[in-house]
């Protein structure tokens, strides 16, 4: 049930990037507006994850759990039925709140349940759920757009959720930490308003203005005040019982450069949920043909995850990290690059193989491996966050590239240079993690 719960909360993803053409036509928004329905989601998963994962590690892994399968079921169906824009939007979030806590507490009960050795392995059957969720999505996205409305993306994941509540609720065991801490209230309120000042700014961004706008009080107020939380944020962490960054796990090298990892994977991430945007605009294909287009990535990541999360068993974390991030560049700078539709396939291939030894099952060995059994539910939930600010950062970015660019594929192009670069640098951050993980603790 872990596996499914996973799935569902995966699909969310998968869905959104070949819904995002056809709920531009529907609403008739532009590609800024546009990414919003995924930004809105990243924010409230961003505001959920410490606070679900305080509470699994209070009230028990298996009720949050339940909870968030329940309120990511409520949020899709506002999503499903929603009569405006606005009520679309206020579904998203019920919906990221929701999905916040399923995959780190997933992570986390396989941390309690299998031994150091076998976590790799376990990790990477839990990651590759992902690949799935990413094959099944484009293939339902495509069947449902040519034949039905973008709506029943969102109401098809319904029956799922039903499965997995009333499943998970006679078969997860129930654990949680020894000696609860209280959530970081201050911390997340800092955070979550931070946060979402970055994305306005970075939404405001305008690819053909000097210095990309950023003189434009829309740009440059909510960056500055972005700027102004770090420190309040940080000064909070400090004094809070239960820090959302906890300096004890924080301060390890292994444990920061994992954050960077996430952040570069969360950027690669926001790419997917463009994908098919920009393959009509760049390709002429219809929002069904670029939803279909989507499957070759998809692969790339199914085969690779479980392959990674054996290798991190065998040869250790750094060089099943630097090969995946030099493929992760390799193919975004492909797909920056390609002109031709069977050349821009190839290069997704190699970012999802690229993406899955950096995302999910490496990130998670990482963290396990620094975290003490009462810390995993939170070392998961601090990898999470920090995938889901390079999702903000990325989506905001793109988002704002393609709608000011002078043309959208030339926006879009813009932004894939971007993270390609972006993943250059994990090659080089990489090396700085230890030849093998400290998951024997």
């Amino acid at each position: 049930m872990l596996f499914l719960g996973t799935l569902l909360a995966a699909l969310d993803i998968a869905l959104v990037a070949p819904a995002l053409p056809a709920l531009r036509e529907a609403w008739g928004v532009d590609a800024r507006a546009a990414s919003w329905v995924f930004t809105a989601f990243v924010l409230a998963n961003v505001g959920g994850l410490p606070l679900m994962a305080a509470l699994a590690d209070r009230l028990g892994r298996r009720a949050v759990y339940l909870a968030d399968i329940a309120l990511f079921a409520a949020g899709t169906a506002v999503v499903a039925g929603a009569p405006t824009w606005e009520v679309l939007l206020a579904g998203r979030v019920v919906q990221g709140l929701g999905a916040s806590g399923i995959f780190p507490v997933a992570a986390a009960v396989v941390g309690d349940a299998y031994p150091p050795e076998q976590r790799g392995r376990m990790l990477g059957l839990l990651g590759a759920v992902f690949g799935v969720a990413f094959l099944i999505g484009p293939a339902l996205g495509g069947i449902l757009l040519a034949v039905a409305s973008w709506r029943w993306l969102f109401a098809v994941p319904l029956a799922l959720a039903a499965v997995v509540f009333w499943a998970s609720a006679r078969v997860v065991p129930e654990s949680r930490a020894a000696d609860p801490s209280p959530p970081d209230v201050a911390g997340i309120a800092v955070l979550t308003v931070g946060l979402t000042a970055l994305v306005l700014g970075l939404s405001g961004l305008d690819a053909e203005a000097a210095g990309l706008g950023l003189g434009r009080a829309t740009v440059w107020g909510p960056l500055v005040f972005a700027a102004v939380l770090v420190p309040v944020f940080v000064g909070i962490e400090r004094r809070a019982v239960a820090p959302v960054l906890r300096p004890s796990l924080v301060a390890r090298r292994a444990v920061r450069v994992a954050c960077a990892l996430a952040v570069g994977a969360g950027l690669a991430e926001a790419t997917f949920v463009f994908l098919s945007a920009f393959g009509v605009a760049a390709y002429g294909l219809t929002p069904s043909q670029a939803s279909y287009a989507l499957l070759p990535l998809v692969g790339g990541v199914a085969v690779g995850a479980p392959v990674a999360g054996r290798l991190l068993d065998q040869v250790g974390v750094r060089p099943v990290v630097t090969v995946g991030a030099a493929a992760l560049a390799a193919g975004m700078a492909g797909i920056a690059v390609a002109d031709a539709f069977a050349l821009h396939v190839a290069a997704t291939v190699v970012v999802g193989v690229g993406l899955s030894g950096v995302l999910g099952a490496s990130l998670s060995y990482i963290l396990l491996g620094e975290a003490a059994p009462g810390e995993r539910t939170v070392a998961q939930g601090i990898g999470t966050l920090f995938i889901a600010v390079g999702q903000l950062v990325g989506g905001a970015a793109i988002g704002a590239a393609a709608a000011s660019a002078a043309t959208p594929e030339a926006g879009y192009r813009l932004g894939f240079w971007g993270v390609a670069a972006v993943a250059a640098l994990l090659v080089v951050l990489a090396q700085a993690l230890p030849a093998r993980s400290g998951a024997a603790r």
